[in-house]
């Protein structure tokens, strides 16, 4: 009896990161965060940033080098605590939620750095994100070859990702982020790294995530590929916004144009 009560125990405990979904508090959806103020080292880093995202959206978080954008990425994701500010989630406030929690009840985060397990399969990779989330093995390998379809990734699906290229480690990566079931994801240089003839075909998955209706925050160094994606875009200067808006308004503000794209700047 005592052993088929711990499984038992142990079988809960697997369905259980498999957590539902937060119920949007009418009136209230998008991801939110109003006055966050950051120190590092008690140097302010980030000073009353405040931003929103909706489901079925994209937006850039831009600026130059120093201006807080990964900051602020890591205080959205749950990597770094908020000093003074709030978070919140579908109308739910998540600031002091770690980043597991916040993962679990639906918002992805991709690092610019390479995350992908370099020894596993491409299926692999993807397979033990679904495996925290999907508990009927079926249902599991009917995404995984969703996924696998959607990212242009059958063909290598048993390659090992040692050996992708740039840009076809940034579609596992994408496509891991997404067996996850996130309703936002924050892409923290989504085009680094990866060869300038695969930049289109980088935007055009952001653009169909945006189109699964799922949020996207993303930030870059490339700037004109950046605004080309989104619908509106931040920009932040010395952890501050300096400006927001559509990407029309963002290339035409004076201010914008002094401190960070200088005057022969075109889309």
């Amino acid at each position: 009896m005592a052993v088929r009560q711990r499984r038992r125990r142990g079988r809960r405990t697997v369905t259980d990161r498999a957590a539902p979904p937060l119920k949007v508090i009418p009136g209230s959806e998008g991801l939110v965060a109003e006055n966050l103020t950051h120190r590092i080292r008690k140097r302010l880093v980030i000073s009353n940033v405040s931003l929103r995202l909706a489901r079925g959206e994209a937006v850039a978080l831009l600026g130059p080098n120093g201006a807080g954008k990964t900051t602020t990425f890591h205080l959205l994701a749950g990597l770094r605590p908020a000093d003074s500010g709030s978070i919140r989630l579908d109308g739910h406030t998540i600031t002091r939620w770690p980043l597991y929690r916040r993962a679990r009840h639906g918002i992805g985060y991709l690092a610019q750095q390479p995350s992908i397990f370099r020894n596993m399969s491409v299926e692999g990779n993807i397979r033990a994100a679904l495996e925290t989330v999907e508990p009927v093995v079926s249902l599991r390998e009917q995404t995984l070859d969703e996924l696998l379809t959607d990212f242009s990734l059958l063909h290598i699906r048993k390659a090992s990702a040692i050996v992708l290229s740039g840009g076809e480690r940034r579609r596992v990566e994408i496509a891991r982020a997404l067996a996850c079931r996130p309703s936002y994801l924050l892409l923290d240089e989504p085009l680094a790294g990866i060869d300038p003839i695969f930049v289109g075909e980088m935007r055009n998955l952001i653009m169909h995530i945006r189109d699964r209706g799922i949020g996207v925050l993303i930030t870059d160094h490339n700037v004109r590929e950046a605004l080309d994606i989104v619908d509106r875009a931040y920009v932040l200067h010395d952890g501050r916004v300096l400006c927001h808006g559509p990407p029309r308004d963002i290339v035409a503000n004076d201010d914008v144009r002094r401190v960070y794209l200088g005057d022969r700047f075109r889309m």
